[in-house]
């Protein structure tokens, strides 16, 4: 099969050709349709993670192999399966949950294989979407769209899990209580889109494209301001009417983490989400005179998924913006995507025959 895949680390990515794989036991065997394109994608490209300090995490470190076909946001159609592969048919269109884990740890027993401590996600240890085909080790990681545009239904897997589990970790918070949003990319809007879902109006986004302020508010934001660091918590609580009871940051970065933190009420809760980098010099005992919970967040589960799927089938779920792209096209996809340009999020196609 073809594979655009990452070859070197900053380079372009090639088409390459990659062996198919024969699915066995569970495994199924998926042509891919749609594949997102995250920003996750683009670290991968990098090659490395900032964890301040000085200090990178190399993807090598993960267990990562070049060249990789990355791509982690996929919908696919089923073109063979396994002996033991119950549930879906050949010509089934499926969402592929991709954070998948070692499959027999006690966190993949309970459903939690994004929190496995073996990763081996799928466009990232395993060839991803960016390829013609996906191998999925299990139908349980196959959601039906349904209804659902497929290259909205792709963008699932990632993005919408990833909103979905930080919002969790937010709850309970009442419809009308502050919550703020860091950064108005594609992660961004599907958070307000979850957000407004989910019953909540006050949602003020924090970011520094005026584009993507402005297209934040055509989503439903209640108020957007400028991310300049500089007075940005003072910026915040005066959009927000008051200090926020909780905060999401798909950016995470060092240069507005503190701002955000600072805006947060008495038991206020932060969740990082975004993995910009840095590192910031916390206050300890300002944690104590004004208490506040900073936590981190990493995609979500397979059952996010399947709940995520049902609210936008429910007709709740505004979608957010996407712009179709062949693969052919993948190194301008993650040229626009690098240079902030890309609203909402690019999804990829197959190539026209």
């Amino acid at each position: 099969m073809r594979a655009w895949a990452v070859v070197e680390n900053g380079a372009p990515l090639q088409c390459i050709e990659v062996v198919d794989e024969v699915p066995t036991g569970t495994q199924v065997l998926l042509d891919v349709t749609h594949c997102g394109v995250c920003h996750s994608d683009l670290h991968f490209w990098k090659g490395s993670y900032d964890l301040g300090g000085g200090r990178l995490l190399k993807l090598t470190e993960r267990g990562v192999t070049l060249p990789r076909a990355i791509g982690h946001e996929v919908v696919g159609r089923v073109v063979a399966k396994g002996p033991q592969a119950e549930g879906v048919e050949i010509g089934d269109l499926r969402i592929v949950f991709p954070w998948l884990g070692c499959g027999e740890c006690e966190r993949c027993r309970a459903g939690d294989d994004n929190l496995c401590d073996k990763p081996s996600a799928i466009g990232v240890i395993r060839h991803g979407g960016f390829a013609d085909r996906v191998m999925s080790p299990h139908p349980k990681f196959l959601v039906d769209p349904g209804s659902i545009d497929p290259a909205l239904a792709a963008t699932f897997a990632c993005s919408g899990i990833t909103v979905y589990s930080a919002i969790k970790k937010i709850q309970p918070i009442a419809p009308d209580a502050p919550v703020v949003l860091v950064g108005a990319g594609g992660l961004g809007l599907a958070a307000i889109a979850m957000l407004r879902a989910l019953g909540h109006r006050a949602i003020t986004v924090v970011e520094i494209d005026a584009r993507k302020r402005q297209a934040a508010l055509d989503a439903g934001a209640s108020a957007a301001v400028d991310g300049v660091p500089e007075g940005l918590s003072e910026r915040i609580v005066a959009a927000a009417g008051g200090q926020a009871k909780a905060a999401i940051d798909f950016v995470n970065a060092s240069n507005t983490v503190p701002g955000v933190l600072d805006a947060l009420a008495r038991g206020g809760k932060l969740v990082l989400v975004g993995v910009a980098g840095g590192e910031i010099a916390l206050s300890l005992a300002s944690l104590i005179f004004r208490p506040r919970t900073i936590q981190g967040s990493a995609t979500g589960s397979p059952q996010d998924l399947r709940d995520v799927v049902a609210l936008a089938q429910s007709g709740k779920l505004a979608p957010i913006p996407i712009t179709l792209m062949p693969k052919t096209k993948v190194n301008e996809a993650m040229t626009m995507l690098h240079r902030g340009e890309v609203t909402g999020r690019i999804v990829l196609t197959p190539p026209s025959t």
